[in-house]
Parts: C-alpha cells; structure tokens; sequence
C-alpha cells in the first residue's frame, strides 16, 4: 500500500482551536534560548526518516524547490521541522536515519520524526512516537551523544497529525468508540510529552490537529471549493483534551516549559485569506494541490509499470498551498510558520 494512502485517512475529523501553553511563563525554562531541536512525529516533521523503498517522498517530484531533488521530505521543499529551526538559528537537524553519515549536525539535534506514524502503531511498519523515544533516550543514556547541558538548551517538537485515527478506522474503529479512542491517543501522548521532559529537554512544543476537512483529500468532493466542516468540527474533542494536557504540564512543571503550535488556526488563517496578510505569496485556489495522481488509483509521484508519469505537477509551487492532497507545500508551510509568530516569540 503507498504512503500516500495511509498517513491520512479523509472520512474522518480533525481539529479546533487550541491556545499556547503560557502558564509555564512563571518558571526559569523560558529563559532558556535553544540551541538544539529534538523532533518527534510524523510527515509534517520528517526529514528523511522514511525507508526510500516505500515512500513517495523520495521519488520526483517531491523535493523539486528545495533542495532540488527528494530528500524524504513530504513536500517540495521546507517542512515544519526546516522553519522551526530557522527561527532558532540552528539548522535543521539530521534525519535519524542518516546520523552516521553527518556526525558534523548532531549539534544542532536530531529529528526521530517518520511519515505516517503516531502515537501508537499505526499502518506503516515504522517507528511509532515511543519508539521513537526509545531511540532518543539511548543516544543519550548508552551513546552519550547528548550531555545534560545539550538538553537543558533544547527545544522538542512533537508533530501529531492524525496517523492514529487514520488507523483506528482502518482497523475497523466505530464512530461510538472514537472518543474513547481520542482519550487513549491523548493520554499517550500526555505521557510521551512527559518522558522527553524527563530525559532532561526543557522546552516541549506540541502541534495541534490540522484541519483535516481542509485537506485536498476531502475537498476534492467539492471540486477543492470547500472545506468539510463536519469533518473539521469533529475533532474538537481532541484539541480539549491536548489543551488540558498542556495545561497541566505547565503547571506541574517547575524547570520546562510546554507550548502549543496551533496548527488549526494557522492552516485556517491562511487558508481563509488565500495567505494575503503573510508575506508576498497568494494563493488563488488553497484548497487544490499543486501535484495529484492523475485518477483516484495513483498519487504524487506514482509511476506506472514502464515509468511513465501518473501524476501531473503545477507550473509554479509557490501559487499553491497544498503539495498533495494531505501536505503543504514549502510556500504554504512558510504561510503556517509566519502565522506561528506569536507563539514561536514565547518559546525564543
């Protein structure tokens, strides 16, 4: 099965507003400037981390604005992870994967993060986000890659963009069981949040749900004219719950900090002023991506048995916010990042 069809599944939900995590403003930690990023999640945070064999994001023509070729990232450029650390200066850290064969950035941090994971397992066979812990602690605590002092000046990103309820109904998950299932999937994380903080990191930023009635894959029924409002609405009990999670963290926490990256309110200011107010760029058309299989039997960058391509690709990436049917591109996520600004003031 591609990647592709398994990050997201379109027949359900996702995401209201949540606000930032400001409590943990009485204590030391946001006095702390990072100098490291720690990343954990999914495809709006991968890198590189997915195995070339099976993803779409190393094939063409992901990767076509930057840095020129596939590089892993689902998009055709910057991700989430790249602008992030931007913000702090440092650059953006090297894809798990792929640490033995660039030792010269394991000082900038390092990203665990991998396309189509989450909180639990969920349709691909990689790493899900405590995995992906497991990995992070045995740098630390066995391969002494990281000192306490690193990680006191780090900040970790952790990406949760809905991979578990994609799973949850393609397993067979009923609509009566799912908010049982979203209690499960955000006590996880809670505990996820947790142990990174335990391990010593001192600033913890959460993303909230994308507005996945947003997404090309559900706007696609409405000819990409319309969001799918029952879709969006139906995962406000989710943003409740992390809201809460944040909340108590900051104010159980005396030495950290934990914030909220609200992408739901970043995706739907963008998307509702075609990203006008945000720099230079508009989009005519935010709900249509820029690269699409050409039938609902292929994707981005699908190919046919003799090579051929089974996708068409936009003329020019930068007047599109969506990459695919479920990513922005690297235009749309430079829109979600500067609609992050506020936030991302509190956490430097």
């Amino acid at each position: 099965m591609e990647l592709s069809k398994v990050l997201f599944c379109s027949h359900f939900f996702l995401l209201s507003l949540l606000i930032t995590g400001n409590e943990g403003w009485q204590h030391g930690a946001h006095q702390i400037r990072p100098t490291k990023l720690f990343v954990f999640g999914d495809s709006y945070a991968d890198t590189g981390n997915y195995r070339k064999s099976e993803a779409n994001s190393w094939k063409f023509p992901y990767g076509i604005t930057f840095p020129g070729k596939p590089s892993g990232r689902f998009s055709d450029g910057r991700v989430l992870t790249d602008y992030l650390a931007r913000y702090l200066g440092v650059k953006s850290p090297i894809a798990y994967r792929w640490r033995k064969f660039a030792p010269e950035r394991l000082h900038f941090g390092m990203n665990f993060a991998i396309g189509g994971t989450g909180v639990f397992d969920t349709l691909v066979s990689e790493p899900n986000m405590t995995t992906q812990i497991d990995n992070f602690e045995k740098l630390i605590t066995i391969d002494s890659v990281y000192t306490k002092m690193d990680l006191q000046s780090s900040l970790a990103l952790v990406s949760v963009a809905g991979n578990d309820y994609s799973a949850y109904f393609a397993k067979g998950g009923s609509a009566q069981g799912l908010q049982s299932f979203i209690t499960l999937v955000v006590n996880q994380l809670s505990l996820n949040l947790k142990r990174i903080q335990g391990l010593g990191v001192r600033k913890l930023a959460v993303t909230t749900l994308e507005p996945l009635g947003c997404l090309p894959r559900s706007t696609v029924m409405s000819s990409f004219q319309q969001c799918n409002e029952t879709e969006n609405k139906a995962v406000s009990f989710h943003n409740i719950l992390v809201q809460h999670v944040v909340e108590k963290l900051n104010n159980e926490s005396q030495d950290s900090a934990f914030f909220v990256l609200d992408l739901f309110s970043s995706f739907s200011t963008v998307l509702k002023s075609k990203g006008a107010p945000l720099g230079n760029l508009k989009f005519e058309t935010p709900l249509k991506p820029c690269c699409m299989g050409i039938s609902n039997a292929y994707a981005c960058g699908s190919m046919d048995e003799k090579g051929g391509k089974m996708y068409t690709v936009c003329t020019n990436p930068k007047s599109a916010f969506f990459w695919d049917t479920l990513h922005p591109t690297q235009a749309g996520w430079h829109s979600v990042y500067l609609a992050l600004q506020a936030t991302l003031e509190q956490i430097h």
